[in-house]
């Protein structure tokens, strides 16, 4: 298989890693040429789909067209150019429209009587404002009364522009379904770990989330993908608060992360398995097999005598990434840690035979990396509490 990996951002990234894990060949495709995922490829093209003419060039041999950004223009072009010329694109774009709007979302989960935050004013503090397009945890901010909200937002709330929920602590979950035409196949809860901006900063599985309420979150995440008609993948994130799951948010797209987490507890390729689906070379959606091994994704930055545990958005200020293996006792690392250089980025990646053996594995890692590299301090930030 021939795959176009279309943007080498962070979900670049993850569809180059799992597609070269599949033993595929990968064209990664970017319109800067310091792409993070530009080390993780077999070919490089740098290229702007939104306005490039010699796209039939740059595709050549192609057989399966995964976009992995999020700009709306871009989008478009690329799927009326794979539409025109026949090549199979792992996009649903009914699914993604949805998904890409919190506001439409949560209309959603609403309309089909799902559980989430409740939404400002039909609440009380401490409240999260979230922009109401785009994913991830970009803008995200906290307030713990009205008077701060005011302060940022003065006049009608809910701004333009912005969902106000509930803040719910918790533990949170995230949980991928794929499939079409109404067969869906739920795969493997993940657990996620938040830095001080509600960055995702660590991905763990198995998931300790008990086994009733893994079921009722696949309940709600196969509901959700057959209301919309999904084609394709889509990942749902949920809070569990007092027993209770309440969904924060879908994204109709490949996620960062959580695919190479369950990966290595599981051995399923997410982005084999869409692959396969796509090109009609897979009709029925196979159960995934048990997440038997303990694994965890974790994100690191050394800089200036600081060893810091962070979101995703550590890795966008790294340049061309590689993939490493035996990295300081990690399984793998992908990283642009190299001799000589005095701050780097890594994405950990560690297994062992269990979930506690993995994170005993994980506190190794840390101590030789404390041990190599002359730091100072060390944090692993968390949200803030109330």
């Amino acid at each position: 298989m021939r795959l176009a990996v279309v943007g080498g951002g962070l979900q670049g990234i993850e569809a180059a890693y799992l597609a070269q894990k599949a033993g595929w060949e990968v064209c990664l495709i970017d319109r800067r040429s310091d792409a993070l995922a530009g080390g993780l490829c077999d070919r490089f093209v740098q290229c702007d789909v939104a306005r490039s003419k010699d796209l039939d060039r740059h595709m050549t041999g192609i057989d399966l067209v995964l976009p992995a950004f999020e700009n709306e223009m871009a989008l478009q072009s690329l799927s009326a150019w794979c539409r025109r010329s026949g090549i199979p694109l792992v996009f649903d774009e009914a699914a993604y429209a949805v998904s890409s709007s919190k506001v439409e979302s949560n209309r959603l989960f609403e309309r089909l009587q799902l559980p989430m935050p409740p939404v400002w004013p039909n609440c009380s503090p401490p409240l999260v404002a979230k922009p109401a397009s785009g994913s991830g945890s970009r803008g995200v901010r906290l307030f713990g009364d009205v008077d701060r909200l005011q302060g940022c937002f003065p006049g009608e709330n809910p701004p333009d522009g912005w969902v106000l929920q509930q803040y719910v602590p918790g533990p949170i979950y995230s949980l991928e379904v794929i499939g079409f035409n109404n067969s869906y196949r739920a795969l493997h809860v993940t657990d996620l770990a938040m830095d001080a901006s509600f960055d995702c900063k660590r991905v763990a599985a198995p998931s300790r989330l008990p086994p009733g309420l893994v079921r009722h979150f696949e309940r709600m995440a196969l509901r959700i993908a057959q209301e919309i008609h999904l084609k394709g993948i889509m990942d749902i994130e949920a809070v569990c608060s007092g027993g209770t799951l309440k969904i924060l948010e879908i994204d109709a797209r490949l996620p960062s992360q959580t695919p190479m987490t369950v990966c290595g507890a599981s051995g399923l390729n997410m982005v084999e398995l869409l692959g396969r689906l796509f090109t009609d070379r897979c009709h029925v959606i196979p159960r995934p097999p048990p997440a038997t091994r303990g694994t965890i994704i974790e994100h690191v930055r050394f800089r200036d005598g600081l060893l810091e545990i962070g979101g995703e958005h550590l890795m966008t200020s790294g340049g061309p990434l590689h993939l490493e293996t035996d990295f300081f006792g990690a399984d793998e690392a992908i990283t642009n840690c190299a001799a000589g250089k005095s701050s780097w980025v890594a994405t950990l990646i560690v297994t062992a035979a269990g979930r506690s053996e993995a994170w005993r594995k994980r506190n190794r890692v840390i101590e030789n990396l404390m041990t190599r590299w002359p730091v100072e301090q060390y944090l692993d930030p968390e949200p803030v509490s109330f």
